[in-house]
Order: structure tokens, then C-alpha cells, then sequence
């Protein structure tokens, strides 16, 4: 495609359009996801260089990272000939002193560098004797004229992709941004963002800030026109839900949920009746219910579930539960059989290994993904409720809905949302939550071990299982891999010898439906002492007799599962003790683990857990529906959401009037 003069080009125009893209360049930038001019121009650095002030080679000191910059004195590749490997080393002098920089096995650099070259060299200093550094980032100087973009600034450094150079699109996005600038208009036009540069300038500020003040001013603008942006989504669909559905009427009459609450033997707490006037509000209302329910592990969101799902069935019609695993629907469909069974509402149980089919009259269909299959028939649908609703997607989300005439949606999850994933990924839904434990539970300790204490452990535990307790060890495998992380086929047959007469029952993902009911069934009923598992048993598990969790490897689980996995214990009225083996000792592991230790809290939990390992690796990106930002930061940039939201509401009022 020719290149075309400026005026004619537009935001939306392909990035191949631009003077010296390519055909190369085009699919290097595509490799970065960079299709048109606009996506170039939000292509954010993952970091600046301030090329003002630069240290002597002489000045460094082991452990820091610096830039210099310096003159090649020498280079070469030095290839070993019984390994077979090799090392590429160049040696730069800036008048001071020498730097040795070193590749291992990447001859090809050389052909990146010649003798006397002036060049930028960034990285972490390993030695001093001679002063030296692994793998750094270079660049070459290459000429005067263009010294103001790659010289004497704060220096943008952007993420690359093979045979892309740092200087090549350095300089492009430099040209790109001088052409556009004076034509970028704001994207929320009439609403002002004060103590915001505007849109124009934080483009500026992105590419050639001043200071590096200046680059995260321009970060924070761009992020809150993402949080704007998904925002204005969220309104225009709960809109476009209000104006093209009407509720079906399923707040009922109580002629089965006064006998259900009798028959319980214990009142819900005053934050589960109050989550229900919620709910029953909903689902007498005229707009589908669409609710998020939090409640921390043990905080008797089930019990919530059934009340919801009898009113529904009061009003003649099904309700339809999907859960993440056959083991909770297994669970599932065991306590509603029985907590139903005396008010003669049918209980069905769908899953890929079972099905046992819709109810002929309104009841309670249990099931797994098997749910959304396209066999899976769900008549007069008046309820959906989703429990644990971070182990499936949106889509999946919709295409249960989708099975009925616009049903309620009722979401549960037990892992506590950190307040911006609330206002992101969820901001569809209302939200309630249950902010209190039933009385009767027993309190749990939680204690950061080493590898080192497990025979003391053992111990430990050995004195529990006399005393008629159960336990519960989870490891992060099921069969061993690379690396020293312990696997439940591999520790099976150890522990039995060491937790010898007490019986120890082995369960994991591979297991089928049948193999996995043999195993848990004498655990519910307390035949089998020691549940040997993976993290499989992080929901769906209810043995209120179980007193010990132990996790080793703890380091490989994320501290929100690591709060599910506790949440398995402290079910009944003992004592409850967790104990993390980390298997590692960094003061990062040490750091994250101590969280457990200092606090049952769920929801702070959840925060730091979102704090130290991000949204993605939290959720799952594909999994989870979480829209993808270029520039917000959903661990620290809470106000941003938060203030997106209030000028959502401004854009959308705007907008009708």
C-alpha cells in the first residue's frame, strides 16, 4: 500500500500507511497488537530512561542498575567446545573506566555492534572486578539529527517484539505523535476532568515527558479514559436490560419457605435475612435481578441460594444452580435433597457423568458446565444462580442465562472481590454481601512452616486424628514435575506409612465421578481420617469434623485459593488449625504467606492478593471476561475506578437528555 501524505490520514487508518512501515514492519507491529495509527500513538513504554544524567562506568557499584554511555573497544563470541554453548562479550570505555557486557548463547548480537561505536548500555551491574553486566539493553548512537528523540531526555523504552529496534520505533511513534497531535480531540467531549492533563497533552507526555512525573500524569488520564469507556459499556447494558425485558414474577408467597426455616433448627444470621429482603425486592420487581453475592468462606451463602431458589418455585418455576465442579454439584445436590426433600421439591443433578433431567414440575436443577450444553433442557427457567462465579467466564455466564426468558441472575462467589474488580468485572450487578459468620464455628489459627518442621508436624497432626478429628494435606500437583514441588500420586503411599493406623483417602481432577464419590463419601461420614488432595477440595466440601489443613508448597497457591482451601476447615465447633509449608525462603514468599497468618479476613485477603500478583494471574484473563487495559492498574487504581464511574453516570444522563 503507497504511503499517503498526512492530512489524509486518520486514527483508524492502518499503521502500514505511515512512512517507513513496511511489509516487515507491519507484521512486527502486528505482533504487538498494533494494527492502526491510533493503537501506535496508546503503544505505552513499560519504562523511562532519564538520559540527562548519565553514570561514569568507573562510579558503578555491584547491584545497582545504571545506564552508560560509552565507546566499543572490543567485541567477539567465544564458543566452548565441550558444552557447545558460548558467550558473546562487548567492552565499551567512556573515558573512566571499562565495562564488559556478556550474552550467553546469543552469537547473533555481534552483527548488532562494530568498533567505536557510541552506545547506551542499561542493566544490573554483577561484578566490579571487572565491572560487568549480563544481559543489558543496548542502543546504538546512531546520528546527530535525531539526538533530541533518543538523547538528553527522559527517554521512552517500549516493549518489542524480534527483530523490532528500540531506536526505529522510538523515532516513528516521536514523527507519528508530532503529526497528530494538534488534531486529537477529547473522547468525552463537554465533560471536564480536572486535575487531568487533557487528552492531546497526555499523548505528548506519554512519548516526550519533561519528567517522568509527567509520563504517569499522562498513565492516569489515559487509564481513566478506560475506566470511562467500560463504565458508559456497563450502563448503556443494563439499559438496554431494563428497556427490553420484563421480570418474571418470582418473589412468592412463603408457603414453602416458612416450613424450610422451621425445619432448619437455627435462625440465618441478621446479614443473610437482610441479603434476602434484597433479593426477594428483585425478584418482585419489574427488571430481571442481576446480583452479586459476597460472602467469605463459611458465611452461609448456600443457605441464601435455597431461600432465593424457593421463592422461584413458590411462583411455579425452575431454578438452575451451575457450579464449578462435579464435586460441589455432588455436594450440592446432597444438602438440598435434604433440606427439600420434606417439602416435596424435586432436586436434579446434571453433570457430565449424570444426568438425571429437568423436573417435570417447578424444582431445583443442580449442575456443571454440563448446564449450557446444548441437551441440557431448562423449562420455565425463573432463577439462575451461579456459585463461585470467578471459576467461569461472562460468556459462560450469559449462555445459562440465555436458556430462559430473561431469568433472574443470582452470582455467588466465596472469594472476596477487591473493590476495583467489583466496579470492573462485575459492575453489571448489584451487590450484596454477607458481612457475618453463623455463631457455633469454631476458631482457626494459621502457622507459616518450613519443610524443615514436618516431622513435627506430623506430630501435630497424629495428635488431632486421636482425638476423632479429620485433616485435610493439599499439594499443587497431582503427579511430580520439574522443580522441587511435591504431587499427590508421589506422597500417597509416604503418608500412609507415616500417618499409620489413621486411614488416608487420595482424590484429584484425573479421578472419575465414580472414583471420586468412593473417595469422598467415607470422608463425609468420617470413615477415612486424612483427605490426601489437590486443590480440587477448595470448594465444595463441607466435613465439619475437620480440623487440620495442611498445604505444602504453599508458595504455589495464590493467596485467595489459599483462603478458599482454609475455608474448609473451621466448619464445626473446633479449634481449627492451617498450617503453610513453604517450600521456598524468599522474603517475597515470607512476605505473601504472613498475610495468612495475620488475618481471616477475606476481603483484605483479596486486595493484597490482587496487590502482589495482578488481576490476570488472580482471575485468569481469558477466563474471567476482565476487559484488557493498556494503561489502568486494577491494583492501584482504585480512585481512577471509582471516579470513572461518577463521570459514566454524567456521560449517560447526557447522552438521554
Amino acid at each position: 500500500m503507497p504511503h499517503v501524505a498526512a492530512p489524509t490520514l486518520e486514527l483508524n487508518s492502518p499503521v502500514e500507511r505511515l512512512y517507513g512501515v513496511g511489509a516487515e514492519r507491519k507484521a512486527q507491529l502486528a505482533r504487538l497488537k498494533i494494527f492502526t495509527i491510533g493503537e501506535l500513538l496508546l503503544h505505552q513504554p513499560r519504562r523511562y530512561e532519564d538520559r540527562r544524567h548519565f553514570v561514569s562506568i568507573y562510579d558503578l557499584t555491584e547491584g545497582q542498575t545504571r545506564t552508560v554511555l560509552g565507546r566499543v573497544v572490543t567485541l567477539g563470541t567465544t564458543t566452548f567446545r565441550r558444552s557447545g554453548k558460548s558467550v558473546f562479550e562487548l567492552v565499551v570505555d567512556d573515558g573512566t573506566a571499562r565495562l564488559h557486557c556478556r550474552w550467553w548463547n546469543a552469537p547473533y548480537m555481534e552483527r548488532y555492534f562494530k568498533q567505536d561505536d557510541e552506545v547506551f548500555v542499561f542493566g544490573k551491574v554483577t561484578a566490579v572486578k571487572p565491572r560487568m553486566m549480563d544481559h543489558p539493553e543496548t542502543e546504538v548512537v546512531e546520528s546527530a539529527e535525531d539526538a533530541s528523540i533518543h538523547m538528553n531526555r527522559v527517554v521512552p523504552i517500549y516493549p518489542l517484539t524480534e527483530g523490532l529496534p528500540q531506536r526505529w520505533l522510538r523515532a516513528l511513534i516521536a514523527r507519528t505523535v508530532a503529526i497528530f497531535e494538534p488534531r486529537l480531540a477529547e473522547p468525552w467531549p463537554g465533560v471536564a476532568l480536572q486535575g487531568f492533563p487533557s487528552f492531546k497533552q497526555a499523548i505528548h507526555d506519554l512519548h516526550l515527558p519533561a519528567e517522568v512525573t509527567d509520563a504517569e500524569d499522562a498513565r492516569r488520564r489515559l487509564a481513566l479514559d478506560e475506566f470511562i469507556g467500560l463504565q458508559v459499556e456497563i450502563r448503556r447494558r443494563r439499559r438496554n436490560l431494563e428497556a427490553n425485558s420484563r421480570a418474571l414474577p418470582c418473589g412468592g408467597d412463603n408457603r414453602l419457605m416458612k416450613p424450610f426455616l422451621r425445619q432448619l433448627g437455627f435462625q440465618p444470621t441478621r446479614a443473610q435475612t437482610r441479603v434476602l429482603r434484597e433479593i426477594r425486592a428483585d425478584l418482585s420487581g419489574a427488571v430481571p435481578m442481576r446480583r452479586l453475592l459476597q460472602g467469605d468462606v463459611g458465611s452461609g451463602k448456600t443457605l441464601v441460594a435455597g431461600c432465593a431458589a424457593l421463592m422461584a418455585i413458590e411462583s411455579g418455576f425452575n431454578v438452575a444452580l451451575m457450579v464449578p465442579t462435579e464435586i460441589l454439584a455432588e455436594q450440592h445436590h446432597l444438602t438440598f435433597s435434604q433440606w427439600f426433600g420434606a417439602l416435596s421439591v424435586l432436586v436434579s443433578l446434571i453433570t457430565g457423568a449424570r444426568k438425571s433431567g429437568a423436573p417435570p414440575a417447578p424444582g431445583l436443577i443442580i449442575g456443571t458446565h454440563a448446564l449450557i450444553e446444548r441437551g441440557a433442557e431448562l423449562p420455565k427457567l425463573g432463577l439462575v444462580v451461579i456459585d463461585e462465579q470467578h471459576k467461569f467466564g461472562v460468556a459462560q455466564r450469559e449462555k445459562l442465562v440465555r436458556k430462559g426468558a430473561y431469568p433472574h441472575l443470582l452470582v455467588m462467589t466465596a472469594t472476596p472481590i477487591p473493590r476495583t474488580l467489583g466496579l470492573t468485572l462485575y459492575g453489571d450487578l448489584d451487590a450484596s454481601v454477607i458481612d457475618e459468620l453463623p455463631a457455633g464455628r469454631g476458631r482457626i489459627k494459621t502457622f507459616v512452616r518450613s519443610a524443615e518442621t514436618l516431622p513435627k508436624v506430623w506430630t501435630f497432626l497424629r495428635e488431632k486424628l486421636a482425638q476423632g478429628r479429620q485433616a485435610f494435606i493439599v499439594y499443587p500437583r497431582v503427579e511430580e514435575t520439574a522443580g522441587n514441588v511435591k504431587a499427590v500420586l508421589t506422597e500417597a503411599e509416604r503418608l500412609a506409612k507415616i500417618l499409620a493406623p489413621f486411614s488416608v483417602g487420595v482424590l484429584h481432577g484425573r479421578l472419575k465421578p465414580a472414583d471420586k464419590d468412593r473417595v469422598m463419601t467415607p470422608f463425609r461420614t468420617g470413615k477415612t481420617a486424612v483427605l490426601l488432595a489437590t486443590s480440587i477440595v477448595e470448594v465444595g466440601v463441607n466435613v465439619p469434623n475437620a480440623s487440620v489443613m495442611l498445604i505444602e508448597n504453599a508458595e504455589q497457591f495464590g493467596l485467595a485459593q489459599l483462603h478458599q482451601l482454609r475455608g474448609r476447615i473451621g466448619r464445626g465447633a473446633h479449634e481449627s488449625y492451617c498450617i503453610l509449608i513453604a517450600g521456598k525462603k524468599t522474603p517475597e514468599i515470607q512476605e505473601r504467606l504472613s498475610i495468612m497468618e495475620q488475618t481471616v479476613d477475606g476481603f483484605r485477603i483479596a486486595e493484597e492478593d490482587l496487590r502482589l500478583r495482578g488481576p490476570g494471574e488472580m482471575l485468569g484473563q481469558a477466563q474471567s471476561g476482565m476487559p484488557s487495559f493498556r494503561f489502568g492498574d486494577l491494583a492501584t487504581d482504585l480512585e481512577l475506578v471509582q471516579r470513572s464511574k461518577k463521570i459514566a453516570a454524567v456521560i449517560d444522563v447526557s447522552a438521554r437528555a
